[in-house]
């Protein structure tokens, strides 16, 4: 293929790369170095009352914000190099944490709490969400054809719903007087709040997860299964091989490339987590660090955002998903490098 050929192929691409993920990544690096904040004046504010002779008139002193010529706020931006991410992680107090090894101290600090959530979420979820989706295709494909179009159906409808719809419909069986809850509660003879502990909160928040993302790496790992050698597989049957000796050694590594594709796309997306928080209503106990970033620019009561920090949280959440891809991305570099000798 020729270079102009190829440039003409690419280009389109390579623009739209720069102008929705390259600009945008700079922008936000630059804005995590600068502080960007309301300017303010003083003046005197006269405030009278009626009084049975004479008006009583008392002067304060108040602060508001300057308006400009345009109608606007006037702001002004300064350079204020690594203090935002150190207001976010907040080092001293988290060197006290550590050299006392109190974990609760530590996750006081918004930062550390979102990312332990993050974490926590993105790892338990990524191993369940990978076998119960093998599971359920395993199933499938071993399941009468006549039946298989129905359970495809049924096992794919949690994927179709929105997630915020589908959190929010977890939680209303659970929250308050739930239909699963008065049951839990008719069943153990005990009152159960489901939401008044962040525990709990996060088993809901794990389960819906795994619940509506299985549908996905089952249908990924279903077609893989249609593309799996029978021949191998008659041998090993012949050989006296069991069905999970197949499934461990004839199965499993035909769809090993597979399995590095789903863990990447769902390590990728849980640990962007921001649905559940918002539909679970969880910010009281559980955050992740995607909602950190929606709260820090979420305005205050004087209208100001923490552009800042909220930028340099999104930067920390980026390289924490890099770091995570790494093994997975070596893995994937190694067998393409294997595969080409």
């Amino acid at each position: 293929m020729r270079f102009k050929t190829f440039a003409a192929f690419v280009a389109p691409s390579l623009f739209l790369m720069v102008l929705f993920i390259a600009a945008p990544l700079i922008s936000v690096l630059w804005q995590s170095f600068y502080l960007t904040q309301q300017v303010f004046e003083s003046v005197e504010v006269e405030t009278c009352t009626p009084g049975f002779v004479e008006q009583n008139c008392v002067t304060e002193i108040k602060s508001r914000p300057v308006i400009g010529e345009d109608g606007k706020v006037v702001t002004e931006t300064s350079f204020v190099g690594l203090e935002s991410y150190r207001n976010l992680l907040q080092p001293a107090q988290t060197v006290a944490a550590l050299a006392q090894g109190s974990l609760a101290e530590l996750l006081k600090i918004d930062f550390w709490k979102a990312l332990r959530f993050t974490l926590t979420f993105t790892l338990i979820t990524l191993p369940l969400v990978i076998v119960v989706g093998l599971c359920i295709a395993l199933a499938v494909n071993n399941a009468v054809r006549s039946i298989r179009g129905p359970v495809i159906f049924i096992s794919l409808l949690p994927f179709i719903i929105t997630p915020v719809i589908g959190a929010l419909s977890i939680r209303w069986l659970f929250v308050g007087d739930g239909i699963l809850t008065a049951a839990m509660e008719w069943y153990t003879g005990r009152d159960i709040a489901m939401f008044a502990q962040g525990w709990t909160i996060e088993i809901l928040m794990l389960f819906y997860r795994v619940w509506h993302v299985a549908p996905f790496t089952f249908v990924i790992f279903y077609a893989g299964l249609q593309t799996v050698n029978q021949d191998t597989l008659e041998s090993a049957i012949i050989d006296g091989a069991s069905r999970f000796e197949r499934l461990r050694f004839v199965v499993i590594p035909h769809l090993m490339p597979l399995i590095v594709f789903v863990a990447l796309i769902h390590l990728m997306d849980a640990y962007r987590v921001f649905e559940e928080v918002v539909g679970f209503r969880s910010e009281a106990h559980v955050i992740s660090l995607q909602y950190l970033t929606f709260d820090l620019l979420t305005p205050d009561d004087s209208g100001n955002r923490s552009i800042s920090r909220a930028s340099a949280n999104s930067m920390l959440t980026m390289i924490g998903i890099v770091f995570l891809l790494i093994p997975l991305l070596m893995r994937t570099w190694r067998d393409h490098r294997g595969k080409a000798r």
